[in-house]
């Protein structure tokens, strides 16, 4: 049995109800360097910590790190892609992921997104639960944005780095901008948008976690 034809003012109003049901509003900080010598590197922390490039750009490996670190605070813009779709964006010239290690073990990772006339972008930075407050969000960061500066070296089609940016928004965790602060990025951006409130798996059930505010 079709669903009868509703009227158009009560069509509206279910919208206008739906539409506040499935959009939460988000405040979005864009940040940037534009010199080598904004970067302010952060102390190297204590332990058995390293940080290696991704040499094998592996869809499997990307999503793993993809979700494990932003299962809590919200991540949820590729968990729609192919894995046609992950494998280009991982293959484009310049694009590189950094990892950090902890006695072994993922830790964390910043990826780097290479666009037009040397600006390169920190697409995704964050660290697994587990390792967090550690002092390594730091330090990963600090490497990565050097990295982001001396890209050209690497990729030799690309030009020098002029500017590294990126963004945060208040999904994301509550040391995010502060670390971003101390490491010399600088505020030149802040908007607020109205982003659908996609399901997101979350924490691993059972891991004793939760999504983050």
């Amino acid at each position: 049995m079709s669903n009868p034809e509703r009227p158009a003012e009560v069509t509206a109003e279910v919208t206008a109800e739906v539409t506040a049901e499935v959009t939460a509003e988000v405040t979005v900080w864009s940040l940037e360097q534009t010199s080598p010598d904004d970067l302010r590197p952060s102390a190297a922390p204590e332990g058995d910590v390293r940080i290696v490039r991704s040499g094998v750009p592996l869809p499997e490996f990307s999503r793993f790190l993809y979700t494990a670190v932003g299962g809590d605070i919200r991540w949820t813009d590729r968990l729609s892609m192919t894995y046609a779709q992950w494998q280009e964006a991982l293959d484009r010239p310049g694009a590189e992921t950094w990892v950090a290690y902890a006695d072994g073990t993922p830790a964390g990772y910043i990826e780097l997104d290479p666009q037009d006339d040397g600006v390169v972008e920190v697409m995704y930075f964050g660290l697994i639960p587990a390792f967090r407050g550690r002092r390594i969000g730091g330090h990963l960061l600090s490497y990565g944005v050097a990295r982001a500066w001396d890209l050209a070296e690497r990729w030799q089609e690309r030009p020098a780095t002029k500017r590294v940016w990126l963004h945060t928004c208040s999904k994301d965790g509550p040391h995010a901008m502060d670390n971003y602060l101390r490491r010399g990025f600088r505020l030149f951006d802040t908007r607020t948008e109205l982003e659908p409130d996609v399901a997101t798996p979350g924490p691993w059930p059972g891991s004793g976690r939760e999504l983050l505010p």
